[in-house]
């Protein structure tokens, strides 16, 4: 069994720290306004930018948010500039950082699965009420904020 880069283990304590990515998918909406896609995860019943856990097949941070945001959504994005991290316990009481990234779709299309039923394109500056996690919204306020999100990585 390959390890799992998301978690730091400790022989005696178990997880010490989870490690995961993902990003903010945003796309031109009617008229030119900037629109940014959320989850739904029924298991939460939560509303959030999509991520998830590092993992082993993971080269990097961003080939993990890359992959989080397609497994999640079904969409191919292209990495955009990187934006605050996050950092919390997580429910099982493990410190959790997560990285997240300004994301373009390339294509792809959403399958309702079991770790995500729906997903919704909502207006940027209208998202903060709809996200679950406080968090959520300073990643979202920074991205607001600046342009820069909007240039893809170099």
């Amino acid at each position: 069994m390959e390890p799992d880069l998301g978690q730091a283990e400790d022989e005696v304590a178990g997880p010490k720290f989870v490690r995961a990515a993902g990003g903010i998918v945003w796309r031109k909406g009617p008229g030119g306004s900037v629109e940014v896609l959320l989850v739904h995860r029924p298991r939460y019943d939560d509303w959030s930018f999509p991520k998830g856990k590092i993992d082993a097949s993971d080269a990097t941070d961003q080939d993990a948010a890359l992959r989080e945001v397609l497994e999640e959504t079904g969409l191919r994005c292209r990495l955009g500039a990187e934006l605050p991290s996050t950092s919390y316990v997580d429910r099982r009481g493990r410190p959790k950082t997560v990285r997240y990234w300004a994301m373009r779709p390339l294509g792809g299309a959403f399958v309702a699965n079991d770790e995500v039923d729906e997903v919704r394109w909502i207006a940027a500056d209208r998202a903060e009420p709809v996200l679950s996690y406080p968090r959520e919204a300073h990643v979202l306020a920074t991205f607001l904020a600046s342009s820069s999100p909007m240039v893809e990585a170099g």
